[in-house]
């Protein structure tokens, strides 16, 4: 990776566009035959003052005047044209470029999939396969969704600064509209989970690239909305996922230390990864319908952008990182109308701390000596258990309210929502000390949480009115997740806690 690469945002940058359709000019083109030149182009970003348009262009490479491939470029139109991005030529069986060509539509499509995630950390594209286009109904938002998601990594990484300025802003406002959600559910189902983990660490590593960068020169640089989340509802499961840069969650607290830029580039070049699932079941009664609602799993992960090499240069190391702290959801039913009761079970004990001394004297005689032959010896023992994550359980109106805080094993306060004392931080054998090694660590290896459902209570429990028998109810899903960095290894006095909050609509067919 180029040192330009790792310093150069993204919102939910998935999207439908109305201009341009990328897809539809490629289709609507003649045959290849009948070109007047080697080369089309079309304009996707128009220029402005004196800044140049940025093109499509398709090239016809000629063998023995026989069209044998076509050649994809992004080109920045300056008086001596620069070319950003060319694809790998494209190997055709006829002279025509058609949907129903589904070999050369399936070729296309994964050469921009591919390039999109070779901007990422993994370089190992064996995991790419690409199903059938006939299984997908919207093929043509999903081409336009691909395409303009690798013009703004190739505006990012490749574009001339007054260009990419310009550029970034326009694909911003492309790749933010409403109907965004829909299509990138669309994609990410498509592509399969494994190649949406590596599409949104190369797309979020590109968005704190942009942020770091207009950042730097300007202060007051808005940084844009990066979560990425979607939700699924299936039979017995609700599910959301979501993807957020750790540069662009909400700034909470911060302590008035001075960070080094190594250290900032080590917390600020990961993201969080959260997976929410509940199972639920449906008990049909006499006379009502009980909902009842358990943690299936909850994990949230944060994972490095760049490469342990490219940390340790560059930066603190990758065990400089932020951990999640406190988790809440908020479950709520979008129509109450028809819920009779809400009913919760119990929250964890208040966290599992044991303060025992033991003393013992131990005597014994030896051979007598000029001395007296009694022997005696005291010891001091002191035990501790502690259970750093407390759970919490409440009810407001019909809505659940589940918490899950991280606590300090120093003092028992919530590590959210307090700073950590200067003594605490200094402390070599606190718990946020090599808290990804040591064998009492609050979190997984890789630095996250795991919340399974068997820890959690017995779930929570709505009675609904029984005459909504058979009926669709919508549910709401709102989160919150807490990151706080405290020093691993590295030696500092800086803390920081951010936030990010999300909302989705989940379904439920009472049956």
């Amino acid at each position: 990776m180029n040192k330009r690469r790792a310093e150069n945002s993204g919102f939910n940058l998935m999207a439908s566009f109305s201009v341009p359709d990328v897809w539809g000019w490629i289709q609507s083109l003649p045959s290849i035959s009948q070109w007047q030149t080697n080369t089309v182009s079309m304009c996707i970003h128009p220029s402005k003052s004196s800044q140049p348009s940025l093109n499509l262009s398709i090239t016809k490479n000629l063998q023995n005047s026989t069209p044998i491939s076509l050649s994809f470029s992004i080109v920045a139109d300056f008086k001596l044209p620069i070319s950003l991005w060319t694809s790998k030529p494209l190997k055709l069986k006829n002279t025509a470029l058609t949907t129903t060509d589904e070999e050369t539509v399936s070729s296309l499509f994964k050469i921009l999939i591919i390039d999109v995630l070779k901007y990422g950390l993994n370089k190992n594209m064996s995991f790419i396969n690409i199903p059938s286009m006939e299984t997908v109904s919207n093929f043509r938002d999903m081409f336009n969704l691909a395409f303009f998601t690798l013009v703004l990594l190739i505006c990012i990484y490749e574009a001339p600064r007054d260009l990419r300025s310009a550029c970034l802003n326009t694909l911003k406002d492309q790749l933010t509209n409403t109907h965004s959600r829909e299509v990138s559910k669309v994609l990410m189902k498509f592509l399969g989970s494994n190649v949406e983990e590596q599409w949104m660490r190369s797309l979020n590593l590109a968005i704190t690239n942009w942020i770091r960068e207009f950042k730097g020169h300007n202060h007051y640089f808005k940084t844009p909305t990066p979560l990425f989340s979607y939700s699924v509802s299936t039979i017995g499961l609700w599910k959301v996922q979501l993807y957020c840069p750790v540069i662009a969650m909400n700034l909470e607290s911060s302590s008035n230390t001075s960070v080094s830029e190594h250290l900032m580039f080590s917390l600020m070049y990961h993201q969080l990864e959260g997976v929410i699932q509940f199972g639920y079941k449906v008990i049909i009664q006499e006379k009502w319908v009980d909902l009842v609602v358990f943690v299936d799993n909850i994990r949230c992960d944060v994972i490095p952008l760049v490469s342990e090499t490219l940390m340790a240069e560059r930066g603190a190391g990758s065990e400089e990182r932020y951990f999640p702290s406190h988790v809440s959801l908020q479950l709520t039913p979008t129509l109450q109308t028809n819920i009779l009761s809400v009913s919760v079970s119990k929250s964890s004990e208040n966290p599992a701390r044991e303060f025992g001394t033991e003393r013992s004297i131990e005597t014994g005689f030896e051979p007598p000596t000029k001395f007296l032959g009694l022997k005696v010896s005291a010891t001091d023992t002191m035990t501790m258990s502690l259970k750093p994550w407390r759970f919490e359980q409440s009810v407001f109106g019909s809505s659940a309210n589940l918490n899950w805080f991280l606590h300090d094993s120093m003092d028992g306060r919530e590590v959210f929502s307090s700073k950590p004392s200067k003594l605490a931080l200094v402390q070599p054998n606190a718990w946020f000390k090599d808290r990804y090694s040591s064998a009492n660590r609050p979190f997984t290896k890789q630095g996250g949480v795991i919340f399974a459902g068997d820890e959690y209570g017995d779930g929570v429990k709505w009675r609904v009115d029984r005459k909504h028998l058979g009926k669709t109810m919508e549910w709401e899903i709102k989160g919150w997740i807490w990151l706080t960095y405290w020093p691993n290894k590295y030696r500092t006095l800086y803390n920081e806690t951010r936030s990010l909050e999300f909302k989705e609509i989940l379904q439920l067919h009472l049956v």
